[in-house]
This record gives C-alpha cells, structure tokens and sequence, in this order.
C-alpha cells in the first residue's frame, strides 16, 4: 500500500466523509444506477480525504464493507471486506453508522425505501458568490424511519429533573413550546441504537445546541463524559 500521504490516524470527519460516499455508492447500486468507484475515490482525495492515498480509501472503504457485514446490513458488492480489523475503527465505524438510517439501509436493499439525508461528498466547498440553482418544484420521496420504542415517562421525569435548566450549559430553556413549558429535548447518554437502556439513569435534558454537541461536535465523548459527574443518579452504562 502507498503510505507516502499517510501521515496520521483518521480523524471522526475523514471516516464520516468515507462513510457517506459509500452509502450514497451503496444506493446507486440498489437501484441499478451506474456509479465509478474510482471517481468517488478521487472526489473524497479532492476534498476531505486529500492526505489520503487512492488505496487507502479502498481500503477504508473494504473497512466499511466489513462493519455491514457484522451488522448484517447489505454492502457493496465491489468492496470486499476488509480481513483483521482494529476494534477501535470497528467502533468507530459503527458509531458513524448509527447516526444514520440504518433501518432504511436494510429496507433498500430488499426493494423498500430511498436512502435519504446523506450528505454527499463534494470535491470543494462552493464559493459564496457562484449559489446554485436549487430546485423550483422539488419531488417527494418515500423513506423509511424507524424509532425505537421509548416510555413517555421517563422523558416527562428527565424533564421534570431539569427544572427547565439545560443539563448540558446550565442555562434556560431557549423558548416556550405550543403548550407553554420549557423546551428540551431527551438525549440518552448511551444511544438506543447502541444498545443503551431507557430509563433516567441514562437520559438528560438538553438545549438543542448541547443536544446537537452530543451527536456532532468534536469533542463529543468528552462532553458526554461530563454528565456523569454534573447530572445526579446517572450510570454509565
């Protein structure tokens, strides 16, 4: 393999961006729409995964056939899995994964709904002054979301915790929803997806800005981390 551009372990953004490209090559393949391997491997070298080798990223992407393999989820058929593994990019792989609709990955690939909301790889940021287009009559599309099953009343006890009071920044709820009361939102420190329970040893109450940190931000794992120690009757699960 060339290592020539290797210079440091991937970072959260290369492997998401990675990921991307192959569900949104996954889905080409599901519904019989022609895609080139080798362009979406030069368009993630031209943008996001510019330190990266051309076989590196095929590799990446074997990586990534590997994890659906384990998850029993459909994968490309291009992309061998990947042999031996580290369990760090295992998890890492499928923590990326989880934020996605991986219910409806599964329902494509037996004739059920589009994939939709991936966010597809661009080769560069558009400038500023060139908008594009858009769409004047945008088409509707079918896609399948699964929620898992959660008791309204822990939510309602979490809320009532918080007194109003992001559990994240301290700081009040940043509005009143259609019925009068605080907004937050529920966020479980350990996905459901995951594998984490629902009860309110594993549930805070959140601003949607720390809610968003939770799922997105850089030091995500770090902010989690915190609760434990801020948020009383939490259990790391």
């Amino acid at each position: 393999m060339d290592t020539s551009k290797e210079k440091t372990g991937w970072s959260d953004e290369e492997l998401e961006a990675s990921v991307d490209a192959y569900l949104k090559m996954l889905v080409l393949e599901q519904q019989n729409q022609p895609f080139n391997k080798a362009d979406e491997n030069r368009l993630l070298r031209k943008g996001p995964l510019s330190k990266r080798s051309a076989s590196s990223v095929e590799y990446r992407m074997q990586n990534i056939s590997a994890v659906m393999d384990q998850l029993g989820l459909p994968r490309i058929t291009g992309y061998v899995s990947a042999k031996n593994l580290g369990s760090g990019v295992i998890a890492r792989i499928k923590e990326i994964l989880a934020k996605k609709d991986m219910e409806a990955i599964r329902n494509s690939s037996r004739g059920g709904a589009q994939l939709t909301r991936l966010r597809l790889v661009e080769p560069s940021a558009p400038e500023l002054n060139d908008a594009p287009p858009g769409v004047l009559n945008p088409k509707l599309t079918n896609a399948t979301v699964v929620r898992l099953s959660r008791k309204l009343n822990v939510k309602k006890w979490v809320l009532k915790r918080s007194q109003g009071i992001c559990e994240g920044c301290g700081q009040k709820a940043p509005f009143q929803d259609a019925d009068g009361k605080p907004f937050l939102e529920v966020h479980h420190l350990k996905h459901l997806v995951n594998g984490g329970t629902d009860r309110t040893s594993n549930a805070v109450a959140l601003c949607p800005n720390c809610h968003r940190r939770c799922h997105y931000s850089s030091d995500k794992d770090e902010f989690t981390a915190k609760f434990y120690s801020s948020v009383e009757g939490l259990e790391a699960e």
